[in-house]
């Protein structure tokens, strides 16, 4: 059957979600309490059944991430110029969100700050300014330079996994 990214992925939340419940059965349904004193309730199990489910969901689950591994590994995407696989770009998109993150907080520092000793009953004789030891407009610069980048990548995967199809064998 022919998928998109975004269409497997939803093919997996809903295996993911009928597995949780076929687990979330057996985990009930596997012991029961009786009194000596009364008919017993026993609950509706059948170990066979339910381990075979889950055997045939966890292959269909197996089946289609593989799939879409090998879409990840073979299919390509230009961005800027240069061509990504779209595992590599993953990898490089978290790679970015971390460096992104560090600029975040870095643009967001004031030039000149007082540092505190935490007491304020402290007599302390001088007063102590922390610096920043960069130039701040160009990470500014860098910050949305990088956020620019990211956001191509986002914009070019998502058009991917909407439309780039490959085969997936779910039976």
């Amino acid at each position: 059957m022919k998928v998109t990214s975004a269409y497997a992925n939803k093919m997996l939340k809903k295996l993911n979600e009928e597995k949780e419940y076929w687990i979330n059965k057996e985990k009930e349904s596997m012991l029961y309490t009786a009194s000596t004193d009364e008919e017993p309730v026993i609950p509706d199990y059948d170990y066979g059944e339910v381990s075979s489910t889950l055997e045939q969901i966890e292959k269909r689950i197996c089946r289609i991430k593989h799939a879409i591994n090998q879409s990840n590994v073979n299919s390509e995407i230009e961005i800027f110029g240069e061509k990504y696989t779209v595992d590599v770009l993953l990898v490089r998109m978290a790679q970015i969100s971390k460096r992104k993150n560090v600029l975040d907080r870095m643009r967001k520092q004031m030039p000149k700050t007082r540092v505190e000793d935490g007491y304020y009953m402290s007599r302390k004789v001088f007063v102590e300014y922390r610096y920043v030891n960069y130039d701040l407009e160009r990470v500014k610069k860098d910050y949305d330079e990088i956020s620019k980048v990211l956001f191509e990548m986002q914009m070019k995967l998502d058009e991917h996994n909407q439309t780039v199809e490959f085969d997936v064998d779910i039976e």
